[in-house]
């Protein structure tokens, strides 16, 4: 990631009345997408029915062996002494940690120490018993991170290059009854070519080939992946194979799905049963089947079958309805013996259109308005980075913070390209979660132009025919922050987006035609203003970076360095940094923190004043953009989670606990929401007006009285002002109720806070709090006037309660010493003088309550 400003159409043609959707698709030279054929209408029966097993396949995961350097010849003829153990899927770096050989990482400054195993050679090896009953064998890796070699019982099979998918390799003439597989990884290529900020930490290398670049030097972490990442396997030959089976919704509303199955078998003529059956995943529902008999006089057929889901259940993104997903199970059973292909993936009736923004189609934007399931949508999200550069990518790191996102309302994750095509687990978990993927391709900042056009073509392909049942996975794009994201790969990815898929917007750049990227503050070093008043027809990254949170940050300083405060500029602290503080990485963070923490704050304060000022970046930033819809049709700030333990622009640190930053983009996201629209957050003693807004994304408001409350108060936590805006039914959201004014003498206060409130049929139904005038006096908000806060425990829940006579501010629960695992279901809230809240949490031991003034 790195600032950006406007682009020009450098190569693109203007044709007027089209939108550059249209324009792209055109120049791709795309052939026919796999639902242009005509389809055959096949019915759908009640209940369900049995399948065949399918292919049989010999996972080779595990424990394998790991030795570093060596000669070929020796490491083939069994000269292993110096081994360690090493799991796969795994990586060098982790076996190398578990095995004492090299320090923690994430501790202190042992980074760099630990990625000088990335510039070694290292080889792999198991071994296993041939598999019986397969015919046909296929070795297949799923992926290897990033340059090997593979010899199967001496034989060289092949070499690869490219962590997203392969290599395979034909191994049934190599097969013995007691088999050796040795896997060689080449060394990372140390290379600074002086790219971007020239800095000793980037090696520049990522960028001649395919591999996530987030690991390279370029923000927080300095450690290029090597590993044997993703599962390896002997598998079985089916008689006839069914080629990447793709299920599509044709119609949600009526439930027509269509089907495309490519069925290859041996040379000539073969026939055989067709079988499906389709069964609700995560609801309850009634399970459809069919079956169809197919004959084919040459190896392929190609199949386009139509069927009609009885009472579809829709696959709806967070906060507009459930996240329904059906399981449809395959097989194809061949009429003269061999066996059977069996294959099953889960899938959502849904539909992902992208309309034109408000004047119609232009041709130097895309369509940016989202439209799922017919309902034009402001799309909610935020960013994702890869979690680990020594690729723990274990299912429950996912759901941590996959379910925060769904916590926080976000409706849509952009996976970008300084990341990677994701595991398996992310996607089914976003599927379960309603979170839409923004899906780029392994590029950022032009390096579709020095990548080897072959890898990342395999990449596309073998990941597009991956990915594209998954209900989750809304939109592709090209990559992040290439300055001219045209030529020969970027038709490719365009080309193969239409061509395997067909289904979902291709865009060739984020940011491009019409998306925005804005990092005034921190790398502009521009006040937080600037966040205040920034527009865009849709923002793809925006965001300030901070500091976890301060149990995070005592986890990663090492023992002599947790009170050494202030921070020397060659420590931990200030290692931990983007770019591990070699661009005054501190000092920037400084500017921030230091406008909301007090003279002399200690760490824990400084922390929580860089914390404070994120918020006041996301939160003003995001306000402002739902209540311009349709013209802003959606914002992803930058990020919900990072790669390493550092200051960072994620909500959630590294080890998995929230920063204040997640619980007030929370509410911020909330689909029923009052907000203001500041213009500044500087207004001592200047007379004041704001629009208020009122959001309902869900129809939540439909057949219900509302009111809508503003209350201002100044720094002895006095109420200056109240307005109450009314209302009954349904609204055209955002609806502008009113205007919330304060005079010169009511905002001559430091600091001046703000409450804005929904109440529907009485009842308290979204509240979230403002502070702004916080400069003129730096550290005022931990001096507010003091009230008290008690809480009771009861069984998945706590209620808090202000005890005092003054509001209490910014109330919070906490679980001290396991942050990284605990879930609280709202937190920093504004409770009123007696007023209780039941909070839902995951754990009620060892739990504490407090507030800024409590």
């Amino acid at each position: 990631m790195k600032r950006t400003h406007g682009r020009g159409l450098t190569q693109m043609k203007i044709v007027p009345g089209k939108s550059m959707d249209e324009i792209d698709y055109a120049s791709y030279g795309a052939g026919p997408a796999p639902m242009d054929s005509r389809a055959t209408m096949i019915a759908l029966r009640a209940g369900a029915a049995d399948h065949p097993a399918g292919a049989p396949a010999l996972t080779l995961d595990g424990a394998w062996q790991m030795a570093e350097a060596g000669e070929e010849d020796a490491r083939l003829a069994g000269a292993w002494t110096d081994a360690i153990p090493a799991q796969v899927p795994g990586s060098v770096h982790a076996a190398l940690v578990a095995a004492g050989k090299m320090p923690d990482p994430t501790i202190g400054r042992n980074q760099p120490i630990v990625a000088q195993a990335s510039y070694k050679t290292w080889w792999f090896r198991t071994t296993f018993l041939r598999p019986a009953g397969m015919q046909g064998e296929r070795l297949v890796f799923d992926g290897v991170c990033n340059r090997c070699t593979v010899w199967l019982n001496g034989r060289k099979l092949g070499g690869h290059e490219g962590m997203f998918g392969g290599p395979a390799f034909d191994v049934a003439s190599h097969l013995q009854d007691a088999n050796t597989l040795v896997v060689r990884l080449d060394p990372i290529p140390a290379e600074n070519d002086g790219w971007f900020l020239k800095q000793s930490t980037n090696n520049t290398s990522w960028n001649r080939t395919v591999v996530f670049n987030n690991v390279y030097g370029w923000h927080y972490s300095q450690c290029p992946s090597l590993g044997i990442w993703r599962s390896v396997r002997v598998e079985s030959a089916p008689a006839v194979r069914m080629d990447h089976p793709f299920l599509v919704t044709r119609d949600a509303r009526t439930g027509v799905m269509d089907l495309a199955v490519a069925l290859e078998g041996a040379a000539g003529k073969w026939s055989g049963t067709l079988a499906g059956v389709i069964q609700p995943e995560n609801f309850t529902g009634s399970a459809r089947r069919f079956t169809l008999r197919v004959k084919a006089a040459a190896a392929r057929r190609d199949l386009h079958l139509r069927f009609r889901m009885p009472k579809p259940q829709l696959w709806w993104p967070v906060d507009m309805g459930d996240p329904n997903l059906y399981r449809l199970t395959l097989s194809f059973c061949p009429d003269h013996g061999g066996q059977a292909d069996t294959q099953s993936f889960t899938f959502g009736i849904r539909t992902v259109e992208m309309a034109p923004l408000p004047g119609g189609p232009k041709p130097e934007k895309f369509n940016w308005t989202f439209v799922i399931n017919g309902k034009p949508m402001f799309v909610k999200g935020t960013g994702w980075c890869t979690l680990d550069p020594l690729m723990d990518f274990r299912r429950e790191r996912y759901d941590r913070f996959l379910s925060l996102a769904r916590d926080q309302h976000c409706q849509m994750i952009r996976a970008w390209g300084s990341g990677m095509p994701e595991t398996d687990d992310f996607y089914d978990l976003c599927d379960r979660y309603g979170i839409m993927v923004m899906q780029e391709w392994p590029t950022a900042w032009s390096s579709h132009k020095t990548q080897p056009y072959d890898m990342l073509e395999e990449t596309v392909r073998l990941n597009t025919l991956r990915l594209r049942n998954r209900a989750s996975l809304a939109i592709y794009t090209g990559g992040n922050e290439s300055g001219n994201p045209f030529g020969k790969a970027i038709d490719m990815m365009g080309r193969l987006a239409i061509e395997l898929d067909g289904t979902r917007a291709f865009h060739r750049g984020e940011p491009w035609g019409g998306s925005m990227h804005n990092y005034d503050s921190y790398w502009g070093r521009q006040p937080l203003d600037e966040h205040l008043r920034k527009e865009a027809d849709f923002f793809g990254e925006y965001g300030l970076a901070c500091f976890p949170v301060y149990e995070s940050v005592q986890r990663y300083l090492p023992d002599a360095e947790k009170t050494l405060w202030p921070p020397p500029a060659d420590g931990s602290f200030a290692f931990h940094t983007p770019i591990f503080n070699t661009t005054q990485c501190l000092s920037r963070i400084a500017q921030y923190a230091n406008t909301f923490a007090p003279k002399n704050a200690t760490m824990e304060q400084f922390v929580i004043g860089s914390q404070m000022a994120q918020v006041v970046c996301l939160r003003h930033q995001f306000d402002r953009a739902r209540s311009r819809w349709p013209h802003c049709t959606g914002a992803l700030y930058y990020k919900m989670n990072d790669n390493f333990p550092a200051a960072s622009w994620a909500t959630a640190d590294w080890y998995g606990a929230p920063k204040m930053g997640h619980y007030f983009m929370q509410q911020v996201m909330a689909p029923l929401h009052a907000t203001l629209c500041f213009n500044t957050v500087h207004n001592m003693g200047m007379w004041f007006g704001q629009d208020v807004f009122l959001l309902d994304d869900a129809n939540r408001l439909n057949g219900h009285a509302w009111r809508v409350t503003v209350r201002a108060y100044d720094g002895a936590l006095r109420e200056v002002n109240r307005m109450a805006f009314d209302g009954r039914g349904s609204i055209k959201s955002p609806l502008k109720v009113g205007h919330f004014t304060l005079d010169t003498e009511q905002t001559n206060t430091t600091p001046l806070l703000f409450v804005s409130e929904v109440h529907v049929d009485g009842q308290l139904a979204d509240r979230t709090f403002y502070w702004i005038n916080y400069e003129f006096d730096k550290g005022c908000l931990f001096r507010l006037p003091r009230t008290t806060v008690e809480m009771a425990v009861k069984e998945g829940a706590v209620v808090v309660t202000n005890t005092g006579a003054l509001p209490a501010v910014g109330v919070h629960v906490d679980r001290p010493g396991h942050l990284d695992t605990f879930t609280v279901s709202e937190n920093y809230l504004w409770l009123d003088a007696g007023e209780s809240r039941t909070l839902r949490v995951n754990s009620t031991a060892e739990l504490t309550v407090s507030a800024w003034n409590g």
